[in-house]
């Protein structure tokens, strides 16, 4: 697919470092607000966060089939409505506006156009209506099942036929930067005979990527591998916050509730799968064939390197983990194939995550579960602390980005959270 605003050569006249997630290729989508002014819609270049309204206004957009109250939305899910080849012309025309050439003058109005990330605030980009957690990194799901199952069995049987799936809560999604409280709750302590209450004693992050659905389907109708990314806008970084002692006392028999539903943080900027299109590849051979509604033609998966830090509370950081999106052995497509087989139907905003990314090597687990292997095998931090699962006051850190043509690099920035006590309920 040959799309304008990816063009390698391209270059802008914001500066950007060579290491920036947000080059002129990038131009993803979110909410800032501004110093002084409400909150729009918006794109980043380097450290720069452009006012798609305040472009609007300057006359930028013109010609282009947007209306001026879409980019004065609280989220950007009025934008993503418009569809596909809407949204790439907005895209397009804000790669021409930026460009070193400046054919439409916009740097002379630089002054009301950017304004510097750290002085902006970044909210929440979606209303998101549900939200689905996958289950379909196989290192993932083998690791799990050897910890806790027969590692000869490590996979249940129907894992290799169909993305195993559940719906989580899509009103603890949060932006980056969002702290999360330690939860409470049942656990069942080992030689125990009765349950018993409070905090969350094996806090855990989930290294994710989610995507967002940006086109309605109707109710009854299935969509395809074939057709699945026409409703699938962009991506984000996603950490489903897990609770382990809460959800192996409650997952039996309908799976994870409390131990997920507290908080899932994601990153500010929705990156478009147009601007990810030169990191397409291959996923990993399926065996057995799958059903012929999974099916499908072409690279699905996603070169995208990502990786997991640890902050403690003192500012030590430590990379506990560097996975990769293309391990995953169930694609975005399959998916939302096999989530809409019985009729299920999406809305714009709606979102669904991939399950923790993990892969071969013990340095890719994406899990403190795995990279401490349920707490047998503590990880060293750089302040002389050791960790099984997360302390009160670390904060974790995913980034992710997919290297392209000339050095430059479509990244996500960060998905941020401080793990912060619990709070008790009264007695």
């Amino acid at each position: 697919m040959n799309i304008q605003a990816n063009d390698p050569k391209i270059t802008s006249w914001v500066t950007v470092s060579k290491d920036s997630d947000f080059p002129i290729q990038n131009i993803p989508f979110g909410i800032a607000m501004p110093p002084e002014k409400g909150p729009r819609v918006a794109t980043i270049i380097g450290d720069q966060v452009v006012d798609l309204l305040t472009a609007y206004d300057l006359g930028l957009f013109e010609g282009v089939a947007i209306k001026r109250e879409v980019l004065a939305e609280r989220y950007i899910n009025d934008l993503m409505a418009l569809g596909k080849n809407a949204c790439r012309a907005v895209r397009n025309r804000i790669s021409v506006f930026m460009r070193s050439d400046d054919t439409l003058g916009a740097k002379s109005h630089a002054d009301r156009l950017l304004h510097k990330v750290s002085d902006c605030e970044l909210l929440l980009p979606v209303k998101v209506g549900d939200y689905t957690d996958f289950y379909s990194s196989k290192e993932h799901a083998t690791n799990v099942g050897t910890m806790f199952r027969d590692p000869e069995n490590a996979l249940l049987p129907n894992w290799k036929h169909l993305p195993v799936g559940y719906h989580g809560r899509a009103s603890s999604i949060v932006v980056s930067g969002t702290p999360v409280h330690r939860p409470v709750g049942q656990t069942m302590p080992p030689d125990a005979d009765q349950p018993v209450f409070g905090p969350c004693k094996l806090m855990d992050f989930e290294l994710e990527m989610g995507f967002v659905v940006g086109k309605d389907s109707k109710l009854g109708h299935r969509i395809s591998t074939e057709d699945a990314e026409d409703y699938i806008f962009g991506m984000v970084l996603f950490n489903d916050w897990s609770a382990r002692d809460i959800q192996k006392w409650e997952y039996v028999p309908l799976g994870p509730f409390l131990a997920k539903s507290f908080a899932s943080t994601i990153s500010p900027w929705v990156v478009t799968l147009d601007a990810l299109e030169p990191f397409r590849t291959k996923g990993p051979e399926q065996d057995p064939e799958v059903l012929p509604y999974l099916k499908y033609k072409g690279e699905k998966n996603y070169d995208l390197e990502l990786e997991v830090t640890i902050r403690t509370e003192g500012g030590k950081e430590k990379t506990v983990c560097n996975s990769n999106f293309k391990y995953m052995y169930w694609n975005m497509c399959q998916q939302l194939a096999h989530h809409t087989v019985n009729g299920c139907n999406f809305k714009v905003g709606d979102m669904c995550a991939s399950g923790t990314i993990s892969g071969k090597s013990r340095d890719s687990f994406g899990s403190m579960l795995e990279l401490s292997w349920k707490g047998t095998r503590p990880i060293e931090m750089p302040d002389g602390t050791e960790r099984k699962f997360l302390k009160d006051g670390d904060t974790v850190l995913l980034r992710g980005f997919g290297k392209g043509e000339n050095g430059y690099r479509i990244g996500f920035g960060e998905a941020a959270g401080k793990v912060l006590p619990a709070v008790l309920p009264e007695e």
